[in-house]
């Protein structure tokens, strides 16, 4: 029998299709069972389930299912019986049933008829007619004489409220049927070969009006006196009960099985993104029982559907899978089992099953941010093709809907665990990352998705998102660069250049000595290749010229670009971190009110977005730009100004170290020069057309000036340079000055420390030229004999005049040379740091330039008034010395 075929016997159906069958073989059994179970929890399947079993048309063999039952209970010989079926919908108190001459008004009058027929009914005639209760006697003998018998009692609350309180109808009064099923189920206990089956609903939402409610409580009180418990159907046998309603027998179960098995192992190897039960080894036989629909659509079904009060536990499941079967069946979906994230929410008759089961509200929450061609995740998919190929969003989006059904009023579920919803959606050989990646993506994108706690769901009232949303239009480019500014001046710190001007007008970059970093405006972002480059352009304009004036020191500038692609990726973001912390200052100022899970969500999200927008910063300024000119080899002319560009890796710590590292590698900023490199520059633009000897100072500031020359980090480069190549005869002479043709302080190979304001670099053959005309004659020291010059030109001796005796020798001496050098002088206190530091310049440095000189410096200071000094200047002064190092300070 097909029916039996496609019924899968759960074990509370099995023990009640056991007592029946003991009841009516005499061996005992309940005499009254009753279902109460949620609306569409199996009741009516399970009266059918009796009725087909007792009724005799089918020989017991081919009932599927129970002849094992029937073994297992003792029972050789089961009897057929007699079934009657009381349908509390279909029969009407008030509208008598006219059958074969005879008017059948109440539930006895039913009873009697359907088990005797007109013989049975006249034994209960007066009582019908009257619509009065016949009492538990007649009713017993009416039942014994009938034989084994099942009545099956249906909606029977339905049928008892529509007595209105002290009104009679045709069919009895309202006490009348309670009083008449007390007197059944007594009776029930005297037939030992009948059985009574009679389903009430679970809820008083279920009964109705109060009225129902109050006739809901009395037959529950009836009952309870004599009922046997039925058992509900558990989750797991769900699996089977679809299964068998849907599917035929699966005849390839070793393709089942491999199946199951891949994702079972699947998941241990990803143990760390999903819950902890599918790596236990029983998790499958639960992938087994259920094939081809995945477990977990039967949890969210029956653990979370079946507690709305309009969902139908089981046929409600049946109805929907149905369809949803049926449509991916019609799309060709090649998914390895039906899980939750395959469930084709865009299909309006699946919609509709499941909506119609909710509050108004959802049918924007699902066009909009859960499937559908039109719907967001579908556009983040055509976006990125990582998340298309496995249509992650969706399916993502797809499982939170399936668990973030209302359970009460407007109590809202709080969704779905992280790990769950990749269970719901992974497949073997997928990444869970991916669907991880796209619900990180969904929760900046999506209207009504809500997280919290690690659980996710949808609601119909749009989320704070919106509101951030809406707030973000507030927001224009000044505000949003500000934020910009504020994040590169915290990740540019610990490099090498200390000059930071960030988003500054070129009349407000000093052009000077000092290397500088120009980052540039968001909105002048470089881009790749040929055609318009508005930060090259930005660039050019700083470089050319400083608030209507050249720039002369063009040289000292380097420039932080972002990439233009990703410019706008950046200004949304930083307008939701802005819109964010609206919110939290409106929170705090209570000028609006959220529950706690909306605050920590406002908390939650500004600390995410911030982060996001520390590292879009660092992933979005990523060209370190800067401008050079070439030098043709041909005739040595300087070409235009060119802009070399470098990507600057974001993922290291540190923007500006990032900024030095690739600085030294390019050799765009030299920090060490060797003096050979000094060497060759001196000898290619400074020692040419005549030109033997160049001031130190010179080479220094035209380095500073010309994009052909290198980038020096500071003068102190150049100065080491100086120094390392002193001691050498190979590259430069070194002197600190010149008049005429002599050199001041003149040195060659020999280790001095230069000073760059005085420093002179003759070039290696005419410092070489200079020493050798320089080197003093030799003297000849005093012997006996001279010579002289004779008449005709010869040289001859002549002797030395004689030394008297007794007198001391004649000895020659040179002009000793001065050792010691001081001087003095009165400062007028209004200019006296201008008059220092000229002293400084054009005396002092004259000294310490030459190398083994000790210049000592004292500063003596002396300050009177006739009228005392006060004792905050008293305080201030010996502060301001102590601070300065001062030896000696006091005051009398």
């Amino acid at each position: 029998m097909l029916f039996f075929q496609r019924t899968f016997i759960t074990e509370g159906m099995g023990a009640l299709l056991t007592s029946v069958a003991k009841r009516l073989a005499g061996k005992g059994g309940d005499p009254v069972i009753q279902l109460q179970t949620a609306f569409g929890g199996g009741k009516t399947h399970t009266m059918l389930a009796v009725m087909h079993m007792v009724g005799g048309k089918a020989p017991k063999s081919d009932l599927a299912g129970i002849p094992k039952l029937l073994d297992a209970a003792g029972i050789l010989d089961l009897p057929s019986a007699k079934v009657v079926v009381l349908d509390g919908v279909a029969l009407s108190p008030s509208q008598p049933r006219r059958v074969e001459g005879h008017t059948l008004r109440t539930l006895w009058g039913e009873l009697a008829w359907q088990l005797g027929g007109a013989d049975a009914y006249a034994a209960l005639a007066e009582a019908d007619a009257t619509g009065t209760n016949p009492g538990k006697d007649r009713l017993a003998d009416l039942i014994c004489r009938a034989g084994p018998c099942v009545i099956l009692i249906d909606e029977l609350v339905a049928y008892i409220r529509q007595f209105e309180e002290g009104k009679s109808l045709s069919g009895g009064s309202y006490d009348s049927n309670l009083t008449f099923v007390q007197a059944l189920t007594e009776a029930l206990k005297a037939a030992p070969q009948a059985v009574l089956l009679a389903s009430l609903p679970e809820s008083e939402r279920e009964a109705g009006s109060a009225r129902g409610v109050a006739a809901l409580h009395a037959l529950e009180h009836y009952f309870a006196r004599i009922q046997a418990i039925w058992k509900p159907v558990s989750t797991e046998e769900s699996f089977e009960i679809v299964r068998r309603r849907l599917f035929t027998e699966i005849r390839e179960q070793d393709a089942r099985d491999a199946v199951c098995r891949a994702f079972a192992d699947w998941y241990v190897k990803h143990a760390d993104d999903l819950p902890g039960e599918t790596q236990e080894g029983r998790y499958y036989e639960r992938l087994r029982s259920a094939y081809p629909i995945h477990p977990e659509v039967f949890e969210r079904l029956y653990q979370d559907w079946s507690a709305l009060p309009n969902f139908q536990r089981t046929r409600g499941v049946l109805k929907l899978m149905a369809k949803v079967i049926h449509r991916l069946w019609q799309s060709d979906n090649k998914d390895l089992m039906i899980l939750p994230s395959s469930l084709p929410l865009y299909d309006a008759e699946v919609n509709a099953e499941l909506t119609s089961n909710l509050p108004a509200g959802w049918d924007p929450v699902l066009s909009r941010d859960v499937d559908g061609e039109n719907s967001e995740p579908a556009g983040l998919e055509t976006i990125e093709a990582r998340f298309g190929s496995v249509q992650a969003c969706r399916r993502i989006t797809r499982s939170i809907f399936l668990g973030s059904v209302p359970v009460s009023g407007n109590e809202m579920a709080r969704g779905v665990e992280t790990e769950r919803l990749i269970l719901s959606c992974v497949q073997p050989g997928q990444a869970p990352h991916v669907f991880r990646d796209a619900l990180s993506r969904l929760k900046t994108r999506l209207t009504f998705l809500t997280e919290g706690n690690n659980r996710w769901w949808l609601d119909v009232k749009p989320n704070l998102r919106r509101e951030m949303e809406d707030r973000k239009r507030r927001f224009k480019d000044p505000e949003v660069f500000d934020e910009v500014a504020d994040v590169l001046r915290k990740v540019l710190g610990g490099g090498a250049i200390s000059n930071h001007h960030i988003f500054t007008p070129a009349a407000d970059i000093p052009d000077d000595w000092e290397l500088r970093l120009v980052a540039l405006a968001p909105n002048t972002g470089w881009t790749r290749g040929a055609g318009p480059n508005p930060a090259r352009d930005a660039a050019a304009a700083i470089l050319r010229d400083r608030g209507g004036q050249p720039r002369v020191k063009q040289n000292r500038l380097l420039f932080l670009a972002a990439d233009a692609d990703q410019v706008s990726h950046l200004k949304d973001t930083v307008r939701a971190l802005l819109a964010w912390r609206s919110i939290e200052a409106d929170l705090n100022e209570t000028r609006i009110v959220l529950d706690n899970i909306q605050v920590q969500h406002v908390r939650q999200s500004k600390e995410q977005t911030r982060d996001t927008v520390s590292r879009l910063v660092r992933d979005t300024y990523k060209w370190l730009v800067a401008p050079t000119q070439t030098v043709s080899r041909k005739d040595g002319a300087v070409g235009d100004i060119e802009w070399e560009a470098q990507v600057l890796n974001p993922a290291t710590v540190g923007l500006g170290k990032e900024i030095e590292r690739v600085l030294a590698e390019n050799e765009w900023v030299i920090a060490q020069w060797a003096p050979v490199n000094l060497h060759y520059l001196l000898k290619t633009w400074f020692w040419k057309d005549g030109a033997e000897d160049v001031k130190a100072l010179d080479v220094w500031q035209k380095s500073s000036s010309y994009l052909y020359l290198p980038r020096l980090r500071n003068s102190n480069v150049m100065t080491s340079a100086i120094a390392a190549g002193a001691s050498s005869r190979d590259f430069f002479g070194l002197a600190s000055g010149k008049e005429s043709d002599r050199y001041l302080g003149f040195t060659f190979g020999q280790a001095t420390s230069p000073f760059m304001d005085v420093a002179l670099l003759i070039e290696p053959g005419k410092a070489a030229a200079y020493e050798e005309a320089t080197k003093p004659a030799p003297i000849e020291p005093p012997g006996d004999s001279t010579t002289s010059t004779g008449t005709d030109g010869s040289i001859a001796p002549t002797a030395a005049p004689e030394r008297e005796e007794g007198a001391a020798p004649t000895t020659i001496t040179t002009p000793a040379k001065p050792t010691r050098f001081w001087a003095s002088a009165e400062l007028d206190p209004v200019g006296a740091s201008l008059k220092f530091a000229s002293i400084m310049k054009e005396l002092v440095e004259l000294f310490s330039a030459r190398h083994g000189t000790n210049v000592v410096i004292k500063v003596d200071i002396e300050a009177s008034d006739g009228r005392g000094f006060d004792e905050s200047t008293v305080r201030a002064a010996k502060e301001n010395s102590r601070v300065l190092g001062l030896s000696t300070v006091d005051f009398e």
